[in-house]
């Protein structure tokens, strides 16, 4: 009788608060100390809050109030700054098990693992949970405990059927999806409840692409570490990251709109859609490419074609020898997006060669026609490749092409004093550091060194300091067509602004020219 439980969702007013002030004045029955249990304290309004804080501040000696939340935020500053906080962690997933096997073992019934580990991630880090979900399937089971029967008590949708819709968005496939979904819904199952199981299960793949398959975030059994693990050989991290996003936001969409099946059917079509889309940084640097000339080109290993390709395939223009920002990302991150697949295959004639920095390839031009005994004799032939030695000369030339998009930049380091010391390529310019801060951002840096670090293979770290000599009074580095008329006319003749327009519909609503700031 000295330990008082309130729940205080249900009283939560001022009223109960002055009762419960008016009993904290008598002592305990039989204990040393009256203890006041408030379950879900965050439920309490502020005017029974402020009754309180009195009794808080200068409580009996005999007296021990004790607030349950789960969400402390809510509660005012003024009454966790006088308390005491004790948080608890989520339970371990092997922690879990070990608990559930125990329980069957000792009350003798028979479950299989695959049961109890479906249980114990159903509990989400909460025992309760657990064992509230395991009483009810011993009490819906007659006498043996499956993963079926514990799966069609919860409501989850097979683990199969989460391997095989990603399996079918990594192929882009539409009309698979639509079909399992189908099924799925024809069965019984909550498109709300299933978004929120494949939710988890990106989560589990996402991270079984970034830290392995045995790493210990992974709150799972053998089986879906197996499975998570084959589903993350089919992405990339990036596209993980994006399929996760869509789905949070479609599962966010669920809870409030009207036929949710629509709208998963919907989320899962965008993620398979996802699969095709070209990044953002590829197009703006193919547009680049194109409009960067012959200027600074770094010479590249040419592939010789065989005869009967270089006949029979169409002439394409040859690209510019520029490292694109999207090819040094990928290589900077040690996944390039293409491989040598040999010259044999009918897809295309342009073959490439993947290096450190992934940049485009110098395409040969065509041969002309061999004699029949030449063509009978003809092979492949590949040139050897002369490695270029990296000083700060071609260092320079390679950051200067990979940042051809960001003309600001490039004016700034076209003028600047090079230097390569060590793993560290410097370039000395004539500017503030509140100039080069404001040009040299966190992006340019980081096309900056991986384009470097492509070149050199090695890892280069680039750096921008001030200091350097002003430039010479002779004439430009840069084309006069691009340093003269008004800004907008420039930002007009852009090519990337002009790709922009004609992707995307862009119009150029204000232009700042900050070389007359």
């Amino acid at each position: 009788m000295d330990v008082i439980e309130i729940d205080a969702a249900t009283n939560r007013g001022i009223d109960e608060i002055r009762e419960l002030r008016e009993g904290a004045r008598y002592r305990p029955a039989r204990d040393r100390f009256k203890i006041y249990i408030l379950d879900e304290a965050h439920q309490i309004t502020d005017a029974a809050f402020n009754a309180l804080l009195k009794t808080l501040e200068e409580p009996p000696s005999h007296v021990i109030f004790m607030m349950a939340t789960t969400q402390p935020e809510d509660i005012p500053q003024t009454i966790r700054s006088r308390c005491q906080h004790f948080s608890f962690r989520a339970v371990k997933f092997e922690d879990i098990m070990g608990q559930l096997r125990d329980i069957v073992t000792k009350e003798k019934i028979p479950a299989d693992d695959d049961a109890l580990a479906l249980l114990a991630e159903a509990g989400d880090g909460s025992l309760r949970d657990a064992l509230s979900i395991l009483d009810q399937a011993i009490a819906s089971t007659s006498d043996h405990l499956t993963l079926g029967s514990v799966r069609s008590l919860i409501g989850a949708a097979p683990a199969t059927a989460l391997e095989t819709v990603m399996q079918a968005v990594a192929e882009s496939s539409s009309e698979k999806i639509l079909v399992l979904v189908d099924e799925l819904i024809g069965e019984g199952h909550s498109p709300t409840h299933f978004a929120r199981q494949l939710v988890r299960f990106l989560r589990n793949v996402t991270v079984a692409k970034i830290a392995g398959k045995d790493s210990g975030l992974l709150q799972v059994s053998s089986d879906e570490r197996a499975r998570v693990s084959r589903i993350a050989e089919l992405f990339s991290e990036e596209d993980l990251t994006r399929h996760l996003q869509i789905m949070l936001r479609t599962h966010g969409e669920l809870g409030y709109r009207q036929e949710q099946r629509f709208h998963l059917e919907l989320g899962l079509l965008k993620m398979a859609h996802a699969q095709r889309l070209l990044p953002l940084e590829q197009l703006l640097s193919d547009a680049a490419a194109s409009a960067s000339g012959p200027a600074r080109t770094i010479s590249r290993p040419v592939l010789a074609l065989p005869t009967e390709a270089r006949r029979t395939e169409p002439v394409t223009p040859a690209r510019s020898s520029r490292v694109s920002p999207f090819a040094a990302d990928s290589a900077r991150k040690g996944a390039p997006k293409a491989e040598f697949s040999g010259a044999t295959s009918g897809s295309s004639a342009n073959l490439v060669i993947m290096g450190s920095a992934a940049p485009a390839v110098e395409e040969s031009s065509p041969a002309p026609d061999p004699e029949p005994s030449e063509r009978a004799e003809a092979k492949t032939e590949i040139k050897p490749q002369t490695k270029t030695e990296a000083n700060a000369e071609s260092l320079r030339d390679a950051v200067l092409n990979a940042l051809a998009n960001q003309q600001m930049l490039v004016s700034l380091l076209d003028n600047a004093e090079w230097r390569l010391e060590g793993n560290a390529l410097i370039a000395k310019v004539a500017a503030s550091s509140t100039m080069i801060e404001m040009s040299f951002t966190g992006d340019a840096r980081r096309i900056a060194s991986a384009a470097a670090s492509g070149l050199a293979g090695r890892p280069i770290k680039m750096l921008v300091e001030p200091g350097g000599a002003p430039p010479a009074t002779s004439a430009p580095r840069r084309s006069p067509s691009k340093s003269t008329g008004s800004a907008r006319s420039r930002a007009e003749q852009d090519p990337i602004v002009q790709r922009m327009q004609e992707k995307f519909g862009a119009e150029i609503r204000t232009v700042i020219d900050y070389r007359e700031k």
